[in-house]
Parts: structure tokens; C-alpha cells; sequence
């Protein structure tokens, strides 16, 4: 009935995108960060979220 999806690891270039975004929302919540504060401080939720989601569609799917 279901056909059981196969996970497979993420692409270096999505793993390193991911951390990146995921580092800069933690990092915002600790220290100000010059240029690009204001955006990450406002924003830091959906910064966090959409690594998570980047990170989960780099896991299910093959080509990403």
C-alpha cells in the first residue's frame, strides 16, 4: 500500500547552506552581527525553519 521512501544523505552544498543559516539565526540571539543584523534579528525564526527544510529536502530527495 505505502511504498517506504529511501533517505539518502544531503549534498555537501545543501549540509553547508543549512548550517549556515541555522549558525546565523543562534548566533543572533547571542551577539550582533554587523551588515546583515537587523534582517537576521527580524527574521531568526523563519532563518531556523528554513534550514530545517532545506536540510529535510536535501534528505528525501536524490538529486538535491
Amino acid at each position: 500500500m505505502f511504498r517506504r521512501s529511501r533517505l539518502t544523505p544531503p549534498s555537501s552544498l545543501v549540509f553547508v547552506i543549512s548550517l549556515v543559516l541555522a549558525v546565523l539565526a543562534v548566533a543572533s540571539v547571542f551577539v550582533s552581527i554587523p551588515g546583515i543584523g537587523h534582517y537576521v534579528n527580524a527574521h531568526r525564526f523563519w532563518l531556523m525553519t528554513g534550514a530545517y527544510a532545506l536540510l529535510a529536502v536535501g534528505v528525501l530527495t536524490r538529486k538535491f
